[in-house]
């Protein structure tokens, strides 16, 4: 139960933070690669802080914590920073060119292959779970039949969601194996902060630090960073599937508000059908989850 809750915490920030990004960018008061840069430079600096302030065992005790990085973990860390860098780019495209309800219900068919991952993988995942995770993809289908789903900047949104398979894998891999959190997220968003800065000096000639100065993409940043962080603790507490169920439904569930107040997204009798499954899927997943 922790877990989820951890998750309904981190989407709420973070689906605020980036509703703000979005309709920031589309009125380009923002570009899309400073964007990618805001929302990871607060993650680094959270985590950061967490391994050199927050007592060990703080979080989760039992698992590791503080700095912990083991070098037996590169053939599975090497391949997620590749895939991360590819995620988080090819994320901030989909954020501008999909609605974020879309965004977020196109992202259920990341939880089917999680599943099927996890099963390989030898965690235990419970018959409730199961048809929670079902409920959730089913209200996916009902959205196809009743074309509730706009296209645009729909494919850029089922490459992140397939490639999120692999990262998210790879990540509960890690930190189940060898590595803390913070030592596998705070690498990975350090990399990932470096990798925007250049390119946005690069391709858009503005340093975006510059953007942490101003009150409304520092809180932009700030507000995805303490989901980040917070929605990277909650895969310690069950497994990759549930988890990733979990934040998929929250996110649509938040979507469906921040499309509806500020974009005024059509259709929003249908997304609200599916999300009763989501929902129901929702408690069969916070029934069977410790």
């Amino acid at each position: 139960m922790f877990g989820l809750l951890l998750v309904a915490g981190s989407t709420v920030a973070e689906e605020v933070g980036i509703s703000v990004g979005k309709w920031e960018t589309a009125h380009g008061k923002e570009k899309v690669l400073s964007m990618g840069f805001l929302n990871s430079f607060w993650t680094t600096i959270f985590l950061l802080a967490i391994v050199f302030i927050i007592p060990k065992d703080f979080f989760a005790p039992g698992f590791p914590s503080g700095f912990v990085f083991n070098m037996a973990s590169l053939p599975t860390f090497l391949p997620r920073v590749a895939l991360e860098i590819l995620q988080a780019y090819a994320t901030v495209y989909a954020i501008m060119r999909a609605d974020r309800s879309t965004f977020g219900f196109l992202h259920t068919i990341t939880i089917p292959l999680l599943l099927v991952a996890d099963i390989l993988l030898a965690y235990s995942v419970s018959l409730p779970q199961i048809v929670g995770m079902s409920l959730i993809i089913t209200s996916l289908i009902l959205l196809f039949i009743n074309h509730g789903i706009r296209r645009a900047g729909a494919w850029l949104v089922v490459f992140t969601a397939i490639n999120a398979v692999a990262t998210i894998s790879l990540f509960k891999y890690d930190i189940t194996h060898f590595n803390s959190v913070e030592a596998e997220q705070a690498i990975v968003c350090l990399v990932l902060v470096i990798f925007f800065f250049f390119m946005a000096l690069a391709k858009e000639k503005k340093n975006p630090l510059r953007f942490l100065a101003h009150p409304v993409f520092f809180t932009q940043s700030f507000l995805i960073g303490v989901g980040g962080v917070a929605g990277s603790f909650a895969y310690l507490f069950s497994t990759a599937s549930v988890i990733t169920a979990a934040k998929r439904a929250f996110t649509i569930l938040f979507a469906m508000f921040s499309d509806r107040i500020y974009f005024h997204e059509k259709k929003p009798w249908v997304k609200t059908m599916s999300f009763i499954l989501i929902a129901l899927g929702l408690v069969l997943l916070a029934s069977s989850t410790n």
